[in-house]
């Protein structure tokens, strides 16, 4: 099966599209990518034969809206009935939990305590939490603001009661923070899986296959 996914590399070369606004999977120290995303990313160039080429995104719903424009081959996003309809989704290779950061004093002490009459949540645009709060919030207000550093800047400096993300991701930009805190519980689990930027991609497969045997190998697990 590793032969079928060769012609996802254009003149040896594999573009992979790594969101950097998700520390729970990618972590960035100057031009040094880490975490489970550029490791899976690494291996399948390796088992392709190709030299890998990161496309470095801030936010998924930015590696989402380029999939019609021919600038990745393969990309990590969480799975999602929308997106589904567009992409092609592996099977997930992680789960991780996505939560709310408040306001040091705010009353808030539960994950539902936040969905009320008045109160404002904030979401990074396009992200998998933003889909989830989209359908399923009934009292709170949900307000989009650009990728997930963007939106956690945003909460920081004043905008809303909330603000919406991937837990490591709130860990790592609030670390320090004595005004912020974040919510026990998870929000939402988010399944993470490999793509391709075509629904009906024959490849897939064969994409699924390398990620599963990443899997049994222990490979996502020493990775993460």
């Amino acid at each position: 099966m590793t032969n079928d996914l060769t012609s996802l590399a254009r003149d040896g070369v594999l573009r992979v599209a790594i969101n950097t606004g998700n520390r729970a999977l990618v972590q960035q120290d100057g031009a040094q990518l880490r975490g489970i995303s550029p490791a899976l990313a690494q291996r399948l160039a390796d088992e392709i034969g190709a030299r890998l080429e990161h496309v470095v995104y801030e936010g998924a719903g930015k590696v989402f809206a380029d999939a019609e424009r021919d600038v990745w081959d393969v990309g990590f996003l969480a799975i999602d009935s929308t997106r589904a309809e567009k992409i092609a989704f592996t099977r997930p290779y992680i789960v991780i939990e996505a939560t709310y950061a408040v306001r040091a004093k705010a009353a808030f002490q539960q994950i539902g305590d936040v969905d009320r009459t008045g109160v404002q949540v904030l979401t990074a645009k396009g992200s998998a939490y933003d889909m989830y709060l989209t359908d399923t919030l009934q009292r709170a207000t949900l307000e989009r603001f650009g990728t997930p550093p963007d939106s956690f800047a945003a909460f920081r400096d004043g905008l809303c009661d909330a603000v919406a993300g991937v837990r490591q991701s709130l860990e790592g930009f609030f670390e320090g923070d004595t005004n912020v805190r974040l919510l026990p519980g998870a929000l939402t689990s988010v399944r993470q899986a490999m793509v391709l930027p075509r629904r009906d991609d024959p490849r897939l497969a064969a994409l699924d296959a390398f990620v599963e045997r990443a899997i049994d190998s222990g490979f996502v697990k020493a990775n993460s």
